[in-house]
């Protein structure tokens, strides 16, 4: 660990809402001193950040690693890789692996895993019922003790309603945080797309957005029973937003958020049955999904995540109904982010709240800040810079990416974790 001054820089500092010039200097891993000209330690190392952007690292919520039971998909070694290029600092990851991760004992198998093959911070969160299969709640004070940041079934959202409140009661008692997946289970097995014109016409079994609605609804409505504190992981559609502006309005533990591919997709891109496509929830209407950019916007939804859903080659090249679901996305969330800066929709410190410093307040982190003490992990980034992307050159084992061979902006320069360089030519 070195000391660092990082000079000539745009910093975006998501907290006060700002772009400046300036300086950062790093010194035991933590933010020295922020501003025009911060007084460098004298053995300082100097980075001339060449007028490019200094914003914190971006804290990932929902990113799935192949260990324990797919390893093939990925692994620890690689997806660590992968969120150092696209300037993710922190992964939080989920629980649903094969095994799940519903004991202490697991959850401290990924802590040695992630420590001695992750350069970036990783964060577990364990299940919320036993083997994700919602009829028992898990040990949820043994998991908060061994480490567990949240609790999630992930994609498998409970269906038995008392189950679920059993699960929340018991979890607000501990002052812990339930991550909740809103698509009600029975409308949406089976369903691969949207419903509409043009999933018709494709021929494929499709879920209504009320879909959404209706199970977001029935969390809502146990969290003001049980007072536990509540994310919703992806809302994409306008059906689900009045739901949610409730339940702020009354005061509730809540909040949002949304998927990068929800947030820069739409049906159509499925085009003839591409299976890069196939995320799930289903990409959306257009409406829709500019609904959920508006709501971003307005500070609706607190979150951007990638989702990160590695998929091998074996899983995708089947039949669009019957390929797995899931899109990586480590190390394309900030280009792809960087869209709706480029369209207007954001401006940069405000996708970086989205992007660092809600998941960091979420989780109680001392993280997502340009402030002096706060933890050193950074990313230097250029936002115009523009490249083709090639899913071929992509650091994560899975490369099913639905940006492939698209054109896009914003390059990641350097990761900085704990002051320390771990991407970047400088590294």
């Amino acid at each position: 660990m070195s000391d660092l001054l990082i000079e000539n820089v745009r910093l975006i500092d998501p907290d006060a809402g700002t772009e400046t010039h300036g300086a950062v200097r790093i010194a035991d891993g933590r933010i020295a001193a922020v501003g025009a000209k911060p007084d460098p330690a004298t053995d300082a190392r100097r980075i001339d950040g060449r007028g490019l952007c200094l914003a914190p690292g971006i804290i990932d919520i929902g990113v799935k690693i192949g260990e324990p039971g797919d390893r093939h998909k990925e692994s620890f070694r690689t997806a660590g890789r992968a969120a150092a290029a696209g300037g993710v600092t922190t992964m939080v990851i989920r629980p649903d692996t094969s095994p799940a991760i519903d004991s202490p004992e697991a959850l401290e198998f990924l802590d040695r895993r992630a420590r001695e093959a992750a350069p970036v911070n990783v964060l577990r969160m364990a299940a919320l019922t036993r083997a994700r299969a919602g009829k028992q709640m898990a040990e949820y004070g043994f998991l908060l003790d061994a480490g567990a940041v949240a609790f999630t079934d992930a994609d498998r959202p409970v269906a038995d309603t008392k189950v679920l409140q059993r699960c929340m009661s018991y979890a607000a008692g501990l002052g812990a945080l339930i991550i909740g997946h809103p698509q009600e289970p029975i409308l949406s097995d089976g369903a691969c797309m949207t419903s509409g014109p043009f999933a018709a016409k494709l021929g494929l079994p499709a879920v209504s957005p009320m879909a959404e609605r209706i199970q977001l609804e029935r969390d809502l409505a146990l969290v003001e029973m049980t007072g536990v504190r509540y994310h919703a992981d992806q809302i994409t559609c306008a059906a689900a937003l009045p739901a949610l502006a409730r339940a702020r309005a009354a005061g509730l533990p809540v909040t949002a958020g949304a998927s990068i591919h929800h947030l820069t997709l739409n049906e159509f891109d499925v085009g003839d049955y591409r299976t890069f496509f196939k995320v799930k929830p289903p990409l959306r209407a257009e409406e829709d999904r500019l609904a959920v950019v508006e709501a971003l916007a307005a500070g609706e939804i607190d979150i951007i995540s990638s989702m990160h859903t590695p998929q091998d080659e074996e899983s995708k090249r089947l039949p669009f109904e019957e390929a797995a679901s899931g899109a990586v996305g480590l190390e394309t969330l900030l280009p792809a982010a960087l869209q709706l800066v480029h369209a207007g929709h954001l401006d940069l410190p405000a996708l970086f709240r989205a992007l660092a410093l809600n998941p960091a307040k979420l989780l109680g982190l001392d993280a997502g800040r340009l402030a002096e003490g706060a933890p050193a992990d950074l990313i230097l980034f250029d936002p115009d810079k523009p490249f083709l992307l090639d899913r071929a050159t992509l650091r994560s084992k899975s490369k099913n990416t639905p940006y492939d061979l698209r054109r896009m902006q914003g390059r990641v320069i350097l990761s900085i974790v704990g002051g320390d360089i771990i991407f970047g030519e400088a590294a």
